[in-house]
Order: structure tokens, then C-alpha cells, then sequence
């Protein structure tokens, strides 16, 4: 009973957390405002496929929040070595 309850308050937090996130991704100022936004939205992202997994307790969810950790660090490291040098492949 509680723990569906905080489950429940923590994906409306992540939620709107991903909802500022996309709103910080549009708007932001510069590109580097741009790659921290799509970082942290990849982590926020993560954060509620865990809370998913557990809600409804299915171990896929966990799954693929591990392959959206790993496709976030590599676009993240894409992005800004992309930034720096303008080329991704040397």
C-alpha cells in the first residue's frame, strides 16, 4: 500500500521533471544548455523506467533501463566531442 503509493508520487515527480527537461531542451540557449538537457532527460528517463519496473515488478523494465544507460553515455560523449572538435570519427 505505501509502496504503490510512493511509487505512484515519484513517477508524477518524474514526469514533470521530463516535461522541464524537453522544456529546457527546446528553449536553451546555446548547444551546450542543449546536450546537458538531453543528458539529464536520458537519466530522468532511466529513473522512471526503474519506478516502472517497479510498479507493476517486471524485470524487463530494469533491462531497458540499462540499454538506455549505455545509449546515453555514448550520445552524450558523441555530442560533445562533436562540440569540441566537430568531428565525431578521427
Amino acid at each position: 500500500m505505501i509502496l504503490t503509493t510512493t511509487v505512484q508520487i515519484a513517477l508524477g515527480m518524474m514526469t514533470l521533471a521530463l516535461l522541464l527537461n524537453l522544456w529546457r531542451l527546446m528553449r536553451g540557449p546555446d548547444t551546450s544548455d542543449r546536450i546537458l538537457a538531453l543528458d539529464t532527460l536520458y537519466i530522468n528517463t532511466i529513473a522512471l523506467m526503474v519506478l516502472i519496473g517497479i510498479y507493476f515488478d517486471r524485470q524487463a523494465y530494469f533491462e531497458i533501463a540499462l540499454i538506455l544507460a549505455m545509449m546515453g553515455f555514448v550520445g552524450t560523449a558523441a555530442l560533445c566531442k562533436y562540440q569540441l572538435r566537430g568531428d565525431i570519427i578521427e
